[in-house]
């Protein structure tokens, strides 16, 4: 692979959502329009979580890569006149409301990585990690119709896993505030 050429570097590793996010929005700040940013992130949910920021705000999400347990997120800042506004999904539901609706069987879609889940999960959460939600739509299309609760660590990858499924015809989609750093209540977690 050619070596890419980078601006500025930033060290994410050790960090979980939504920090790898979060120190990427400051540090974009700090390159200019057409400069390469290197985020270095030990955190399986940040290749998605990179990409679809990247995306949504209208910066050119170039690629990642993997040597050994560090991924290495590359982004070129956008003319200030093409970046978009970040957009937040409107509709928010509390753990506490949430939890009140378990003996409903809602529809909950947990878009948290695979490893997050295992260790503990909303009883009935559906494992969608965000980063294959795209690839899952058609999968989830006979639930467009029944209010979805997506749900991840920290209310982000779900904030964008709501904005995903409410662009291709999901109306009734709520994202679950603050998500599993703050759930109380009872877990499941998935055989090993």
């Amino acid at each position: 692979m050619t070596q890419q050429l980078v601006d500025l570097t930033i060290d994410c590793k050790g960090l979980s959502c939504p920090m790898p996010i979060v120190k990427t929005k400051k540090a974009i700040d700090q390159v200019s329009p057409g400069q390469v940013l290197e985020v270095l992130a030990t955190d399986p949910g940040s290749v998605a979580d990179i990409k679809s920021w990247a995306t949504r705000t209208g910066h050119q999400f170039i690629g990642t890569t993997k040597d050994g347990d560090v991924f290495k997120h590359y982004i070129r800042r956008t003319d200030p006149n093409e970046v978009k506004p970040e957009g937040r999904h409107g509709d928010v539901i509390s753990n506490e409301e949430l939890h009140g609706l378990l003996t409903q069987n809602p529809v909950i879609l947990d878009v948290r990585e695979p490893m997050e889940y295992n260790f503990g999960h909303i009883p009935g959460a559906k494992l969608v990690p965000l980063g294959q939600l795209e690839e899952e739509l058609e999968s989830l299309r006979s639930l467009s119709d029944q209010v979805i609760h997506v749900v991840c660590r920290s209310g982000n990858r779900s904030d964008t896993a709501c904005q995903i499924l409410s662009e291709h015809g999901f109306k009734r989609v709520k994202n679950v505030v603050p998500g599993m750093s703050d759930w109380t209540f009872e877990l499941e977690q998935s055989p090993s």
